[in-house]
Formats: C-alpha cells, structure tokens, sequence
C-alpha cells in the first residue's frame, strides 16, 4: 500500500451538487446568451425539469445512488463522452502538444545526446512512479488524485467503429520494457533496460540511438504514421484492414505496448525568429505537415516526446489518459534531471540491435495513406503571442487573480468590453466559477450527468438538453486553458469547434505566453487577428488601473 495510493483514497469524493443550483446557474449563464423572449421559453422548460416529483428529481436521485458507489461518479462519462466517442481527429482538435524552451544544439549528433538524457530522465521518473515514491500534488490545501501518473507509461488510444477506448499495459513489475523511437517515418523497438532489470545509461541509450539513425538514413515512401492523423471512424476502419496481416499487428503491438515514443524529427526550413516559436509549436502539434514530420507521430500513443536536430522539443500527449497537472510534474522532473552530469559508467554488455518494425502495405492501406495525407493538411493557424508587457506579479499587485484576468482579457479580445468596476466584477465572477468547479459544483458535468443518466435508462432525452439553448451554451466557441510551468514553455491545442478558438497561456513573473489557434477551414475566425486582438485588451486592462503607465 503506497503513499501515492494512501493519498488518492485521501481525495475527497466528488459530490453531486443539488439540482435546483445548477438549474439556475445555468439559467444565469444563460442571460448574456439569449434574447428575453427565448431566456422565457427556456426558463418554462427548466423549471418543468426540476419540479418536485419531475423527471429532473428522478434522474438526480439515481446519481446520488451512483455516486455512493464511485470515487467520482462522472468521470468515466466524462472520458467516454468527451474522448473516446468524439469522431474527430486526435491531431490538432484533442491532443495538447508542449513547446519547451529552445536547447543549445544545432545538429544531430545534439539531437541524440539529448535525446539520450530525455530517455533516462523519463525512466527515472517512472521509477518513482512505480515505486510510490512521487510526492503528492496539493492544490489549494486540498491533495490531488495520483492516480493518473501510471497510466502515462505503456498506454495507448485504439480506435474503434463507434468509439475508441484505452489499453493500459504497464505494471510496475514486468511491464514493457521497450519504448518506440521514429525516426524518418521508421519505427523501432528500442529495449531501455537492462537483463537485470536496470534502466540503460545515457551513454548506452546514445549508443542505441546511433544505431537507429544509421539504419534510417532513407526517409521512408510510406508515413505510417500519419493514419493516426484521421477522423476516428475512418483510422478505425483503416486499423482493422491493416492488422489482418500478421507483420502489421506485430509492428503496431509493440508501438501500443511501448513505454511512450520518442520522435526525432528531421530539420525545417529555417524561418525569422519572430515566427519560430509558433513554428516550432506547430511541428510537436501535428508534425508539420506531409511534407515535414507529420509522419513520425503515432498520434493514439499516451506519451510522445518530440526532438528537432535544431534544439526544439516538447511533448505531445493523448488527452483521454493524461490530463495536464501530471504531464507538468513530469516535464518538471525532466528538466531537472536534464540540469544533472551523468555519473553512470555504461557496463561493458553489448547490446541488442534496436528493431526496425516493418510494415506490409496494399492497395487498401496505400489509399488510406493517400486520404489522410489530404486530410491533415487541412490543419490549424496557430499564432504564439509573448506579451512582455506585464505578467502575474503586476495583477498580485492589485490584489486579483492572474488566471481570472488573464480569462476576462480573453473574453475581452473576443467581445470588447470594459470599465475597472466591471472588469473587478467579471474577474471575481470568474474566480468564483473556478472555486466552484474545484468543490465539484460546476454546472456543466452535473448537466451532462443528468443526460447520459437518462440516457442509461433508456429514456427519450430530456427536453432541456433538446432545446436550442442548450446547444447555443455547450458549443465553446472559446477553449481556454492555463496551463502554469516554471519554464517558458508554451501549450498548444485546438479549437472544439470548427468556428472556434483556443487559447492556452502560461504565465511568468513579468510576461505571459499564449498559444492561440484556429482553422484555416474557418473564413470567420483569425488566430493572428485574435493575437492582435488580445495584446491590445491586455494594455487596455493595464490601463484601466495604471492610466500613466
């Protein structure tokens, strides 16, 4: 019985908040959304919902019993109906990728010491893990859930005809004992531990990865990767067809089993320094295109850390298992672990030959490759905006919260508004909806809950999750996210809908980056415009409260 696992059942249950309190949160959320008559109609519609005796009562009685018997009743819904059943691509639209600040090397040979140190800082971090010795996560007072951190390792997404789900093949003890490693678009096996169980040292890790690259020197016809890169009922099909040969199911076996995969991408065109940052975001994201490194991604995979020849780095990861509180510590670790010399002397075994894993390819598997080539390209604008005006410690200063400012700067460069009073109102608001969510008392997963519950039943949907409010309230034009690191390191992800945006942002001391994003698909939306936009709301709230400055 570990620390990790004493703590996790330290958490505290989430709760089901009470019904008539989200009903009219959600009635209250709905006032800057509808005109007056429409707020009427759906007002009749949610009180008939949650009157005594109703069918909202019943199906709130049924997840109070649910939640009796689960830690967290919503989360396996939450997984299922938000990830595993979602159609749409992982590339872009659900996997986050992380931009690391740039390392101080500009060729291959850099390229793999790295590499090497990334690998054994990863596996000593998995050590931890393993063993129970990871420190647990606080937020606010409150411990968090640990139990996430194993699911990084060994995991991987596999798609399905209706919905995907997750195959989880680490265990602390006899788990996989090798990690994937592509390198132009050719995967390998790549055993990182010893015959006695220890982790590889750096010196034979780069030994192993020399190897690789003298066996890849060819960029290969067919990026197989990149059917990973589909909408998921499509790779769904186009799996099925490609594991009925014996070779193929071998080959993508052991990339689902690996520990996490490991990209070594090849050089891209040189670009002004201005534009670097979202370039090279762009490439962890979905690897630039067919004619980049796209190809070097298996996108289901839990874990995928990313190396350019240039110095750039990241890590991009499978949203239904990682979540990113855990992906920070993580990086956190490895960043420490990177700052460290290497004692180890590599003992004098020789090692096994890394396994190149090969693929047979058809027609069938020829014309999916084709698809899905044409289909990635039509990707995401994505624009990286460092705003060096101010950062966190200026918003301390007057007594807010950097993450609610920072939220109401946004909501700002979307809509334009602004007084100091208001802004102190909004920000306070959304300090107070964050708070709310932490307890578990955020209305959107408990009216999710009331829908799929009745789902489960076998009901008709209600008619609140019919009506056209509903709809107009879950369709996030704006996707936001603060993901804080102690490095200037910056996240990326898409946007939920196709006439959306996402915005991510990581605030320092005295700036703040944000990844900002959208589709090129879109001729309403403009991620270089919203950029733009948002570094002028920004001013203009400093303004508000420094009018000299």
């Amino acid at each position: 019985f570990t620390t990790r696992q004493a703590h996790s059942s330290s958490v505290r249950p989430q709760p089901v908040p009470p019904l008539l309190q989200t009903l009219q949160r959600y009635l209250t959320a709905l006032e800057p959304l509808l005109p007056p008559e429409e707020l009427e109609h759906t007002r009749g519609i949610v009180q008939k919902f949650g009157c005594p005796g109703g069918l909202g009562e019943n199906l709130q009685r049924e997840l109070i019993k649910r939640a009796k018997h689960s830690h967290n009743w919503i989360s396996d819904w939450w997984v299922q109906w938000a990830y595993l059943e979602c159609r749409q691509p992982l590339a872009v639209h659900s996997n986050p990728a992380i931009s690391l600040p740039k390392r101080d090397f500009t060729d291959w040979r850099g390229q793999l010491v790295f590499a090497s140190k990334l690998i054994a800082g990863v596996l000593d971090f998995k050590a931890q893990v393993d063993s129970g010795r990871l420190g647990v996560e606080y937020m606010r007072g409150q411990p968090l859930c640990m139990e996430l951190f194993p699911q990084l390792f060994s995991s991987c997404r596999i798609p399905g005809p209706k919905h995907d789900h997750v195959i989880h093949y680490g265990r602390p003890r006899r788990g996989p004992a090798h990690i994937t490693v592509v390198r132009n678009y050719q995967f390998f096996q790549l055993d990182v531990y010893n015959s006695d169980g220890t982790p590889l040292t750096e010196s034979q890790i780069h030994a192993q990865l020399l190897r690789i690259r003298s066996q890849s020197w060819k960029t290969d016809k067919q990026p197989m990767g990149i059917l990973t890169s589909e909408h998921r009922h499509t790779w769904g099909q186009a799996y099925t067809r490609l594991l009925r040969d014996k070779i193929n199911k071998e080959s993508v076996r052991l990339i689902e089993k690996s520990i996490f995969t490991l990209c070594l991408d090849s050089p891209v065109m040189r670009i002004s320094d201005e534009k670097y940052s979202s370039r090279m975001a762009a490439q962890i994201l979905h690897g630039g295109g067919t004619f980049s490194n796209s190809g070097n991604r298996w996108f289901d995979k839990t874990l995928q850390f990313v190396v350019g020849e240039d110095g750039s780095w990241g890590l991009l990861y499978e949203h239904a298992t990682a979540e990113g509180p855990p992906i920070a510590t993580l990086l956190d670790h490895v960043l420490d672990y990177c700052k460290k010399p290497d004692r180890m002397r590599a003992p004098l075994i020789p090692l096994p030959m890394p396994k190149k894993l090969y693929f047979y390819i058809n027609s069938e598997i020829k014309w999916d490759l084709e698809m899905a080539k044409q289909n990635l390209d039509i990707c995401c604008l994505r624009r990286n905006l460092n705003f060096q005006r101010f950062g966190k410690d200026f918003v301390k200063l007057l007594k807010l919260s950097p993450n609610s400012f920072i939220q109401v700067a946004i909501q700002l460069a979307y809509y334009r508004e602004a007084k100091v009073q208001l802004l102190r109102e909004a920000v306070d608001a959304y300090s107070i909806l964050t708070e709310q969510s932490l307890m578990g008392q955020g209305i959107d997963r408990h009216l999710l809950g009331l829908k799929l519950q009745a789902i489960e039943e076998g009901l008709s949907v209600p008619r609140i999750f019919m009506d056209t409010a509903y709809g107009l309230a879950t369709h996030w034009k704006l996707r936001t996210g603060q993901v804080p690191a102690n490095t200037d390191s910056v996240m990326c992800f898409g946007p939920l809908v196709p006439d959306g945006y996402a915005v991510c942002y990581n605030p320092q001391q005295d700036h703040v980056h944000f990844s900002i994003t959208a589709f090129n698909c879109c001729e309403e939306t403009n991620a270089e415009k919203l950029a733009l936009t948002l570094e002028r709301s920004l001013h203009d709230l400093q303004e508000l409260f420094q009018p000299t400055v």
